[in-house]
């Protein structure tokens, strides 16, 4: 029988096979500034209206600060900004200052500058699922540019290759 310790890493193992694409999750604190997180708990839930969803763990800071502006900005992370993906896992007591050339304001929240797509979100629901709340953010604003997305696999950075498709 598998104990509760074993579950807990085959299941961050298991989750690690699964290729996602990067986004930095953005909100601002009560003194003005940008605070963000890496995320990759982030997907599409409705074209009418356009709504998305990030799952935020508790004890997060950007959990509260979200819960207490009700918005956040979803950027999708370009490969080129792993560095940035790097800075925003870390925790904010940890890390140093993000060069503000990195951040720009789309709407109402900032995102990241240079992204592959951002969008502004107001949270209109949030449901709380073991120690994370699943946020539902209404698309307020977008803005899609170019590049390759930055992946995740096997807790490493990467990019996508479409030189590995085959037609069929």
């Amino acid at each position: 029988m598998q104990t509760a310790e074993s579950i807990n890493q085959l299941y961050r193992d298991a989750w690690s096979k699964f290729a996602t694409g990067v986004t930095v999750i953005t909100t601002l604190e009560p003194s003005g500034s940008v605070h963000g997180m890496t995320a990759s708990s982030v997907t599409s839930v409705s074209l009418d209206p356009p709504l998305m969803l990030v799952v935020i763990g508790e004890e997060r800071q950007s959990h509260g600060l979200i819960e207490t502006t009700g918005r956040f900005g979803m950027s999708i992370l370009e490969v080129g900004q792993a560095d940035i993906a790097k800075h925003f896992a870390i925790p904010p007591e940890s890390r140093g200052s993000l060069e503000s050339e990195h951040i720009t304001t789309l709407s109402k929240s900032p995102v990241i500058k240079g992204s592959i797509a951002s969008m502004d979100c107001s949270v209109i629901a949030g449901h709380k699922a073991g120690d994370h709340t699943v946020f539902i953010g209404e698309i307020e604003a977008i803005m899609v540019g170019d590049g390759a997305p930055l992946v995740w696999l096997e807790r490493q950075f990467g990019r996508f290759s479409s030189q590995n498709l085959q037609q069929h």
